[in-house]
């Protein structure tokens, strides 16, 4: 059992087969456990089906589906036959989904049942790429197609043995492709080497330094690196700890889930947050056995309040899938609204502006970031050019503005070219969506910003897209009245638009340019503030 590559990558001295490692929670609220003996198995079996479906070394394949089971097994089986896994955002549809299947040059697709549909709309833009399995769940309830092959019929045939083609392991080899988050344009790919798997099993001894007795939640999609480093990883790699994992994030039962198996830690992103935050205040929100909320881009209007109503305190922490990463942990004497420092084991971090000359404390500039240790490269996937550019001179270049205090704590404010201004000052967005999903009526806002209808240079129109609380309508006159109550005059929203739900990447992230491809001041789901 010690054999299997996932294992040795790992260095996981302490094996014991029937070790429970993860619980995967369905949607209908069933769950699967998982031990090292199921790990070891199904990923022996997912290596020799995918051998027989003729991906080997250096082959790609993509992996469509939720947080199941089969998903690690796949992941650990590309690293096991030397091949990479392509994680794709299961809601990517249409042009999207075709574009990161074929700019990884897939060879195949394991797919779960209830996004056969999204293939079969880009069919004809994937002609040469196989269905190596589609799988099931009961609890979705859709019958097997023909010619959509079964993935648990097909693992069932397969050996629970190591493979005889298992590939030279080295911490050098790629062994997954994952996607930027595309806020901005196409995603791109970056490939990760195995010794990312061995990295995110350190941070917990460096970063997240969980207890024996920690039980990790996420709901955190796996396709995103975040899932994989606060939870995922760091469980498999220490025995004592045990991860339960969603099928997907719910916000409205989170809780419940964390109740159910006494989970003490979850992760999540900032906009979860806020989504959480706006559920209805119940009597019991404080009676669950969270810790301590490991959380990316905590909005800081409402941190404080988020910790005292749910007795849980915030670990905020600042990473990309490229690399950079910096953390806040919870303290007496903490900077709400920071990000942290960066660990210099592990990294250096410095704002500079647009000549690479770092600026005072207070003043805004890019974050930029290098490895303490070792050449800072990043490998985007066919990208050579914009791959050498991303690390130019030697630093990891964020694309985020930020600035940090005179203690050297570090602020997120914005991605560049993307602040909000208006007659001069800029917006926080996260404070207008707080003080609007304040608002019975409203499940989730995303603030973001059109040209000035005035054509002031670099000033911006607020829009606040708003999602109706349980389908129902949104009091658009209660709205206003909140806004005026409790927001200044430059932060009033100069639209609303009304949407049946916020369009997300993987890693969570509003993706406000859909919702600006579509936004038009005569739509008749647009009314003016």
């Amino acid at each position: 059992m010690r054999n299997l590559p996932i294992f040795k990558c790992m260095k996981i001295k302490k094996i014991d087969p029937d070790k429970l490692t993860y619980i995967f929670v369905n949607a209908d609220g069933s769950d699967e456990r998982v031990t090292y003996r199921d790990i070891f198995e199904q990923t022996n079996r997912l290596s020799h089906l995918l051998l027989n479906a003729g991906i080997g070394r250096g082959d790609t394949f993509t992996l469509i589906m939720r947080n199941y089971p089969e998903f690690i097994y796949a992941l650990f089986a590309a690293l096991s036959i030397g091949a990479i896994a392509v994680p794709i955002d299961p809601r990517s549809k249409g042009d999207k989904l075709a574009f990161q299947i074929n700019n990884t040059k897939s060879k195949a697709i394991l797919i779960s049942d209830e996004f056969i549909g999204s293939i079969q709309e880009i069919q004809d833009k994937i002609a040469d790429v196989q269905i190596a399995g589609v799988l099931y769940k009961a609890h979705h309830q859709i019958p097997e197609t023909e010619g959509w092959p079964s993935l648990a019929r097909l693992m069932a045939k397969s050996s629970p043995t190591l493979p005889n083609k298992l590939a030279p392991y080295s911490k050098k080899n790629p062994v997954q492709i994952i996607h930027t988050s595309g806020t901005t344009g196409d995603p791109k790919g970056v490939v990760l080497k195995a010794d990312r798997f061995r990295s995110y099993a350190l941070l917990n001894k460096l970063v997240w330094k969980y207890k024996k007795d920690d039980v990790l939640y996420t709901g955190l999609s796996m396709t995103h690196g975040n899932a994989q480093a606060v939870t995922v990883l760091p469980a498999l790699a220490d025995s004592d700890l045990v991860a339960v994992v969603s099928e997907k994030f719910t916000k409205s039962k989170i809780w419940d889930i964390c109740r159910k198996y006494n989970c003490t830690t979850f992760s999540l992103l900032g906009g979860m947050m806020a989504g959480i935050f706006n559920e209805p205040p119940k009597a019991n929100d404080g009676d669950n056995p969270v810790r301590r909320v490991i959380s990316a881009g905590t909005p800081r209007a409402i941190w404080e309040d988020f910790e005292n109503r749910f007795g849980v305190q915030i670990h905020e922490w600042y990473a990309a899938i490229e690399g950079g990463l910096a953390h806040n942990p919870p303290r007496k004497k903490r900077p709400i609204g920071s990000f942290g420092r960066p660990n210099p084991i592990i990294y250096r971090m410095k704002i500079v502006d647009d000549n690479d000359q770092e600026v005072p404390a207070g003043e805004r500039g890019e974050l930029i970031s290098r490895m303490t240790f070792g050449s800072t490269k990043v490998n985007y996937f066919g990208k050579k050019k914009e791959s050498s550019e991303k690390t130019r001179g030697g630093w990891l270049r964020s694309g985020d503005i930020c600035h940090k205090d005179e203690q050297g704590n570090l602020y997120f404010d914005f991605r560049k070219g993307g602040g909000l201004r208006r007659q001069g000052d800029f917006i926080q967005p996260d404070f207008v969506e707080r003080v609007v999903g304040e608002h019975e009526s409203i499940s989730e806002a995303c603030v973001y910003g059109i040209p000035a209808s005035s054509g002031a240079p670099g000033e911006s129109d607020i829009v606040v897209a708003v999602v109706p609380f349980n389908g129902d309508g949104v009091d658009l006159d209660g709205v206003r009245q909140l806004c005026r109550q409790k927001l200044e005059a430059n932060s009033f929203p100069s639209y609303f638009q009304l949407v049946d739900d916020i369009p997300k990447s993987s890693s969570e992230k509003h993706l406000a340019r859909l919702l600006k491809d579509v936004f038009s001041p005569d739509a008749e789901n647009v009314v003016t503030f």
